[in-house]
């Protein structure tokens, strides 16, 4: 389906990784310190897209413009960094389509909303991104999806134009970006918010229900 790709482009939470399990484990940490109830990990789960906006919500029904947020934010956010990758895997088939990828010499990289504060350190320790040859996050340019920037920065990082680059995301936002940075744009409705959300409704070019489905879509590349 899509021809002249040079490159692929990826989220991160909910496309590459699973990382719900360390997210919604922080936050629940949060609710058992102050003698709450543990919640389980299949009500944080659809939330974990979201981040800590999401996974407050759902530990304590609060949203930003709570009096308390931001401290909870804070601590959420140290909890978060103390196991980032205790729990957190690739969903399958993805390590399998990274190594084809490059086995079929295509670059690929990361543009994620989170903050270089916990993208870095993670994909530093999980050896699956050590082939990424562009990863950029939440605060790495002025504006986050569904700004375009963060793309073209990845594009440009990449020494390529936007328009050889597609990228896949599992939410809105990464479909609204990528469209907006002229590139083409594949919904992964196994992500978080794409079993939640109807991504026919996006305006993606293709849509995959696992990560290996993407190799069919990149054959006449």
């Amino acid at each position: 389906m899509f021809t002249q790709v040079r490159a692929v482009l990826f989220d991160l939470d909910g496309t590459l990784i699973d990382s719900a399990p360390d997210l919604g484990a922080a936050a629940d940490k949060m609710r058992t310190d102050r003698g709450l109830s543990a919640l389980p990990l299949t009500l944080y789960r659809p939330m974990a897209g979201a981040g800590a906006r999401g996974m407050l919500g759902v530990a304590f029904g609060i949203a930003p413009d709570h009096d308390d947020y931001l401290g909870l934010r804070e601590e959420f956010f140290t909890n978060y960094e103390r196991r980032m990758t205790a729990s957190t895997y690739a969903f399958d088939g993805v390590a399998e389509l990274l190594l084809q990828l490059v086995d079929r010499g295509l670059a690929w990289g990361v543009v994620t909303n989170k903050a270089a504060r916990f993208t870095l350190p993670l994909t530093r320790q999980m050896p699956l991104f050590a082939t990424a040859g562009a990863v950029v996050c939440g605060d790495t340019t002025p504006h986050a999806k569904p700004h375009p920037e963060p793309l073209l920065e990845a594009a440009r990082r990449l020494g390529l134009e936007p328009a050889a680059c597609i990228y896949v995301g599992d939410d809105e936002r990464d479909i609204v970006a990528g469209l907006a940075a002229g590139m083409g744009t594949v919904a992964a409705t196994y992500g978080y918010l794409g079993s939640n959300a109807d991504a026919l409704k996006w305006g993606a070019h293709a849509h995959i229900h696992s990560p290996l489905e993407l190799l069919a879509l990149l054959h006449s590349a």
